[in-house]
C-alpha cells in the first residue's frame, strides 16, 4: 500500500476536515444592537432573538420577499465572541454564509463584493475574525456568490441606464424582465462570466474579489450555485485562486453527480451522498443498492476529491435534519454515515443542539443558546461523532472499501496501517439483522478480535475473511481490529 499518499493526505488540511457553517445574522446577537438600529430601516425588519422566522409576502417595489429582509442582529464581532464554542466542539473550519454588502439577510444578492455588509461590520472586523480563527488553529472560508448580483448593485444600475458595465450582464428584450436572471428571481441578474472583464473582476486580477480576500487571509471559498458557473470557468477560477495560496480550498455547491465537477474544483457539497443516505433511511433504497451507489460515486470521482468534499445532511437551503427525519434513531444513523463516509462532515449551526426547522426561512432560525447545556443528549451525541472522526485516522484520510451485504449497509475505511482500519455497519430496518459479510482486506487476521468504538453489536470474530455482524433495529457499530498482543503474541506483528 502506498504509504506516501496517506502522509500527503494528512498534511493537507482539506482532507476530512470538520466544517461548521454559520449564518452571521443568526449565530449570536450583537452586544451593541441599539447603535446598529439605523441599519435595519424599512424595508428591513429587526426581530427579537427569541422569535422564529416565518414566510413573508412579495414586495414588488423592492423585488424581494419580506422574509429575505428580516434580521436578527448578529455580526462578525458577536460571532468572534463565540468562536471558542466552535473550537471547543472540535471543528477545523469555520464557513460563513455570504457577508458582502447587500440588501437581504442572506447576502446572496451582492451590491458590492469588495465591502462587508454594514449590519455585519467592517473589513477590520473580518480581519480580526480571521486572525482569531487562525490563532485557534482553524481555517476560515467565505461564501462566494459569483454567478449573479443583486438588482441594487451599482454595476447593474449603471448597465440598465447604459452608463457602463453593459457587457457584465446579458440584456435581451426576449427575456421577461429584459435581462437574464438567476432562476428567474427578479432580484438576481446573472453575470456574463464568459467576458474577460468579468473574469478579471471576479478572479483573475491581483485585486480581484476572490484573490483580494485570500490575500487578506481567507483559506478558501464555497461557491454558490457552482453548477451554473460551468466546468471551464470553475477550473480557471480555481487555478487563479491558487496563485495566492497553493492549498486554497474551492468547494462548489453542486447538486449534480460529482464525477466531472471534481476535475474543476477541489471538492463539492456532496448532495449525492446526502440523497443516497436519506433515501436509504426512508426505505426507498436497499442497503445493497445504496452501497453500490456510494462505491460508484467514489470510484468515478476518485477518492482524493471525495475526501475534500463536504458531507452534509442539512443547511440553509434545505430543512433541518430533525425535520427531515423525525425519528431519532434515523437521525443518528444518518449522522453515523455523515461522520464515517469519505469526506468532510459539514455541520450546520444548531443541528448539534437539536434545533428544528422546515424549509427556508424556518431552517434559518437564530441560534438557540438555551439548548447549550450539559443535559443536551443531542449535543453529547454529536460531540461523540466529532471526537470519533478526529481520533480515527482512517475516517479522515482513509480509502473506502464497500462491503457486499443484503440487509446491512457495511463499508471499511483503511490506511497504510492495519490498526487504523474501521469497519462500519448500520441496520436501517426495524428488524434485528444478522448477516455474514466478506472483509476484503488481506491484512485482517484469522480469529481476530475486534473492539467497538461506537455503537454496539454482538461479539464478532473473523474466519477466513468472513464476519457475522448482528445488529438490533436501527443499530450501528464501528469496529476496529485488536492488533496489540494480549500477552506476547500477535499475528499482526509483520503486517
Amino acid at each position: 500500500m502506498n504509504n506516501n499518499k496517506f502522509k500527503l493526505r494528512e498534511n493537507d488540511w482539506r482532507n476530512g476536515a470538520l466544517v461548521y457553517q454559520v449564518l452571521v445574522d443568526r449565530f449570536n446577537p450583537s452586544s451593541h444592537l441599539e447603535s446598529k438600529n439605523g441599519l435595519y430601516a424599512y424595508p428591513k425588519t429587526l426581530h427579537d432573538w427569541k422569535s422564529l422566522p416565518k414566510p413573508g409576502t412579495f414586495l414588488e417595489e423592492h423585488r424581494y420577499w419580506s422574509h429575505e429582509l428580516d434580521f436578527w442582529g448578529g455580526d462578525l464581532n458577536s460571532l468572534n465572541a463565540r468562536l471558542n464554542y466552535i473550537k471547543n466542539l472540535g471543528m477545523d473550519v469555520l464557513y460563513l454564509n455570504p457577508i458582502f454588502e447587500s440588501l437581504s439577510n442572506h447576502k446572496y444578492d451582492a451590491t458590492n463584493f469588495l465591502e462587508i455588509s454594514k449590519e455585519y461590520g467592517t473589513k477590520e472586523d473580518l480581519k480580526k475574525l480571521i486572525q482569531n480563527v487562525h490563532e485557534y488553529d482553524m481555517k476560515i472560508m467565505l461564501d462566494g456568490v459569483f454567478n449573479h448580483v443583486g438588482v441594487g448593485n451599482p454595476m447593474f444600475q449603471k448597465a440598465v441606464k447604459h452608463e457602463g458595465y453593459r457587457h457584465f450582464f446579458d440584456f435581451n428584450d426576449d427575456y421577461p424582465r429584459g435581462v437574464r436572471l438567476w432562476a428567474d428571481a427578479p432580484s438576481l441578474p446573472e453575470l456574463n462570466l464568459e467576458h474577460e472583464d468579468v473574469k478579471n473582476y471576479i478572479f483573475k486580477q491581483d485585486n480581484s474579489v476572490i484573490r483580494s480576500y485570500i490575500q487578506m487571509g481567507v483559506d478558501g471559498w464555497r461557491l454558490d450555485v457552482a453548477f451554473d458557473i460551468g466546468f471551464d470557468i470553475l477550473s480557471e477560477l480555481r487555478d487563479y485562486a491558487r496563485k495566492d495560496k497553493s492549498d486554497v480550498m474551492i468547494v462548489g455547491e453542486i447538486w449534480n453527480y460529482p464525477e466531472k465537477w471534481l476535475k474543476s474544483i477541489d471538492g463539492v457539497m456532496n448532495f449525492t451522498f446526502r440523497e443516497i443516505t436519506l433515501r436509504l433511511l426512508s426505505g426507498e433504497l436497499s442497503p445493497h443498492k445504496a452501497i453500490k451507489m456510494f462505491k460508484d460515486t467514489i470510484d468515478d470521482a476518485g477518492i482524493e476529491p471525495i475526501l475534500k468534499s463536504w458531507n452534509l445532511l442539512d443547511n440553509h437551503d434545505v430543512a433541518r435534519l430533525k425535520h427531515l427525519l423525525p425519528k431519532l434513531e434515523l437521525q443518528r444513523l444518518a449522522q453515523v454515515m455523515q461522520f464515517t463516509l469519505p469526506g468532510s462532515p459539514n455541520l450546520y449551526y444548531g443541528t448539534e443542539l437539536g434545533m428544528d426547522g422546515a424549509n427556508d426561512p424556518m431552517n434559518r432560525a437564530p441560534m438557540n443558546w438555551d439548548l447549550f447545556n450539559d443535559k443536551n443528549e443531542t449535543l453529547k451525541w454529536t460531540q461523540s461523532l466529532i471526537s470519533l472522526h478526529k481520533r480515527e485516522r482512517a475516517l479522515k484520510i482513509g480509502d473506502f472499501i464497500a462491503i457486499n451485504a443484503d440487509d446491512l449497509l457495511c463499508y471499511m475505511r483503511i490506511t497504510d496501517k492495519v490498526e487504523d482500519t474501521c469497519i462500519i455497519a448500520i441496520n436501517p430496518s426495524k428488524e434485528d439483522v444478522s448477516e455474514t459479510v466478506l472483509l476484503k482486506d488481506s491484512r485482517l487476521m484469522n480469529y481476530s478480535n475486534f473492539k467497538t468504538v461506537l455503537g454496539n453489536a454482538k461479539p464478532v470474530t473473523l474466519l477466513a475473511g468472513l464476519m457475522n455482524i448482528t445488529l438490533e433495529p436501527y443499530g450501528f457499530v464501528v469496529l476496529k481490529p485488536e492488533t496489540k498482543p494480549q500477552k506476547s503474541y500477535t499475528p499482526y506483528k509483520r503486517v
